[in-house]
């Protein structure tokens, strides 16, 4: 049985603890990361298809090629936002495809 802790927490570090405890950061990083993608602009909503996060690699599929090609000019600029976004390096790598 769990030992029960008599000294009150905020939600959001029982949260943090949770996460933590169960080994679900990896699945909130992919949640996290999905949202800050949308977030940085609203046509990255528009154009993309699917997006996975993987091993610190986002891989988006975007339905426009000249879109695509106009956003791998600023990759590292995407990915240094998407970090700022996040708070923390979890992006490594973007793909664009």
């Amino acid at each position: 049985m769990a030992k029960r802790n008599a000294d009150p927490i905020s939600i959001s570090q029982a949260l943090g603890e949770f996460v933590e405890k169960n080994k679900l950061s990896k699945g909130m990083d992919k949640v996290d990361v999905t949202a800050a993608w949308y977030k940085l602009n609203p046509a990255f909503e528009t154009y993309t298809t699917s997006i996975r996060f993987d091993r610190e690699t986002l891989f988006v599929n975007l339905s426009s090629s000249v879109f695509r090609e106009e956003l791998s000019y600023g990759k590292e600029k995407i990915r240094t936002m998407l970090n700022e976004e996040l708070g923390r390096e979890v992006v490594k790598k973007l793909i664009l495809r």
